[in-house]
């Protein structure tokens, strides 16, 4: 288990992490959504003590993570995949992990193959791609059996292959009652893997809840109806005191009435019907909407941006959407 309390972080004026108060609990994965800069890797990196809160604190199983003793038996992370020397090979990387950590030299070899790693395992991580190095990561993360998993885009660089592994080996870990906490920017990953949703904007709590609660607090959901009939469903609806909107190609939008009570009220009415169909929106499109006021960094459609974000300076010439503000 992983509890914040009170966790606030400041660079300078800059507030990074906005008194964030959560747990993180075990039996699911848990993911971690917010805008670019809304202080996730931040909020991470005081999870494993490599940075100091301002205020507030971060306990692991109880603990402060200073005060665990080989930590890596407690909580295996995945922060940078590409943190690793170059000219150690993957096995020498995760046995100078395993010796500092008091863990069985026999477990380097059970966690290089169950990443995928044995055929290169005397090959130097410098040569190594993104997805074998964060298969690498994931295998370091693993390598004390921990109980908390923490992982920041875990998915990055690799083939579906592997996106289709990692999906699973985070799911079986929450299955066998650990705590798994992801950040991920890929929407359609953590809409298929994750149970329970953290999300935070401009360093604040703004969600703490299952995933079937937060798109249905932040969306729409309403029933499509289609019908060789349009004028006469809709006269139907109207008589049932049902607002319906038209939306082309004969198909009309009810919001607030259930899917089986307007198919019933279409078969009363003899009404032959090509489609009635629930709409919810995806696990996107909530959050965009929940998140849209907090959102730092805005494209603007392949325009040049006005100005840097929080200035009144004109954005240097010839730049697009993807500078950064100043000091970041």
């Amino acid at each position: 288990m992983i509890e914040l309390e009170g966790l606030t972080k400041y660079y300078g004026d800059t507030l990074a992490v906005d008194h964030l108060t959560f747990t993180v609990r075990p039996g699911m994965v848990t993911g971690f959504l917010g805008p670019n800069g809304a202080g996730k890797s931040t909020t991470m990196r005081m999870m494993l003590d490599l940075d100091h809160p301002t205020e507030g604190t971060v306990r692991i199983d109880g603990k402060h993570y200073r005060q665990l003793n080989d930590p890596l038996t407690y909580i295996g992370a995945l922060l940078d995949a590409k943190a690793v020397h170059g000219g150690r090979s993957a096995v020498n990387h995760l046995l100078c992990l395993a010796q500092s950590n008091g863990i069985p030299r026999e477990r380097v070899g059970e966690v290089l193959d169950t990443v995928g790693l044995t055929s290169v395992a005397d090959k130097r991580s410098k040569g190594f791609s993104l997805g074998m190095s964060q298969r690498l990561g994931i295998a370091a993360a693993l390598l004390g059996d921990p109980k908390i998993l923490l992982f920041d885009e875990p998915v990055n660089g690799l083939d579906p292959e592997g996106i289709h592994w990692i999906r699973n080996l985070m799911k079986n870990l929450a299955a066998q009652g650990r705590t798994v906490f992801v950040s991920s920017h890929l929407m359609s990953e953590m809409a298929l893997t994750a149970e329970h949703l953290v999300v935070i904007g401009q360093g604040r709590l703004m969600a703490d809840m299952s995933m079937a609660e937060f798109i249905q607090q932040n969306s729409r959901s309403y029933v499509r109806m289609r019908s060789p009939e349009p004028e006469r469903l809709l006269d139907v609806l109207h008589v049932e005191g049902i607002e319906a909107v038209a939306v082309g190609n004969g198909s009309l939008e009810i919001d607030g009435v259930p899917a089986d009570e307007l198919g019933g009220l279409a078969a009363r009415h003899q009404l032959v019907l090509h489609e009635l169909s629930p709409q919810r929106a995806s696990l996107e499109e909530a959050f965009m909407r929940l998140t849209a006021e907090s959102v730092e960094y805005h494209a603007h459609d392949g325009e040049p941006v006005a100005a840097y974000a929080g200035t009144q300076e004109p954005a240097p010439s010839g730049w697009g959407a993807d500078w950064q503000k100043k000091g970041s």
